[in-house]
């Protein structure tokens, strides 16, 4: 087991050892793999979207049991309440008094499995948590244990009996990353897979080596002014897109700069960050974001695939190549 990160070097090695170790049991998601070390290295939340059957509450699961960590699954329903997420004060006749008892969002990962299927109302009781780290019931604040990282799930097509995240909710995620069909190839091992025997995944990494790699990367990745400032040109580009009603928010500025740095030390070893690691993490870090017009998908041919997603794509990487690439 890895039990301390000291270098970004490690950092690399980590990822690889760990892509390793989740390769055993998917195939195809090396990208959706690299996010999610990101994601837990420097503090991010993901929300996976796909369609069914493509591994997303799978890649979620494996993802949190290879890190010694606790974990926990919160199955959303539309009668789902606030109280099953967070806990309640309950009565303890032994005691003769009230005592709490923790919900389910007191773990290191937490699971939110089709997150649109829950109402309003529970789905705010997420927002305080992904953002302040903490969480308030009945007049009393408890902090989150780190790291401290959601992982939620979304069905891209089905609609009915479901409620559109709010987009401060959104905002709330560093990632969205979305989850295509696997290609011929890919699927073909999977089957081939779910023949021989099943392999049991175990914790590679500590969770104290996971918390030194965040510090390492919070202070120890360095990002000069010109790509700062490059961050900044592109997140206030988003606004100028076509079809764009509103683009991204300071938030997204930061958490690009975030996402980047982590790309840095994740997938490179480095210990600096290049606008080619901006463009690396762009889209997952952006396509969430920005909030189109009714009209905008009225212009995609008939033979584009993935229509919303590929208008995005297309979108953020117009937006990327007309902010000038700083030497």
């Amino acid at each position: 087991m890895i039990n301390s990160l000291k270098s970004t070097d490690d950092i690399k090695n980590l990822r690889d050892s760990l892509k390793t170790e989740i390769g055993k049991h998917v195939v195809g998601l090396d990208n959706i793999v690299d996010s999610l070390i990101i994601s837990i290295l420097v503090g991010g939340h993901v929300l996976i979207e796909g369609f069914p059957g493509t591994g997303k509450t799978l890649m979620a699961n494996l993802f949190s049991k290879s890190i010694e960590s606790t974990s926990n699954r919160i199955q959303s329903t539309s009668d789902l309440m606030p109280s099953d997420i967070t806990g309640t004060r309950i009565y303890n006749p032994k005691e003769r008094e009230f005592e709490f008892r923790s919900g389910p969002i007191f773990s290191n990962f937490v699971i939110v499995d089709e997150i649109n299927r829950a109402p309003p109302k529970s789905q705010s009781a997420l927002l305080e948590c992904m953002q302040e780290r903490q969480v308030s019931v009945e007049g009393m604040t408890r902090k989150m244990d780190e790291p401290f990282i959601v992982l939620a799930t979304k069905n891209s097509i089905e609609l009915e009996g479901t409620y559109p995240l709010p987009e401060a909710q959104l905002d709330r995620f560093l990632f969205r990353l979305i989850i295509d069909y696997p290609d011929a190839a890919s699927e073909a091992e999977i089957i081939r897979r779910k023949i021989g025997p099943s392999v049991e995944l175990h914790p590679i990494v500590s969770k104290q080596a996971i918390l030194e790699g965040k510090d390492m990367i919070h202070t120890g990745i360095n990002a000069e002014k010109n790509v700062l400032e490059y961050i900044s040109s592109i997140v206030q580009n988003t606004s100028n897109i076509p079809k764009v009603t509103l683009g991204a928010s300071p938030r997204a500025s930061v958490a690009l700069l975030y996402a980047s740095k982590g790309y840095a030390a994740v997938t490179e070893g480095r210990s600096y960050v290049i606008p080619d690691d901006v463009k690396a993490v762009a889209f997952d870090v952006l396509n969430h974001r920005l909030i189109l017009q009714q009209n905008a998908l009225l212009d995609l041919d008939d033979g584009d695939s993935n229509s919303a997603t590929e208008y995005l794509r297309k979108l953020i990487k117009g937006c990327i190549d007309e902010v000038i690439v700083p030497v």
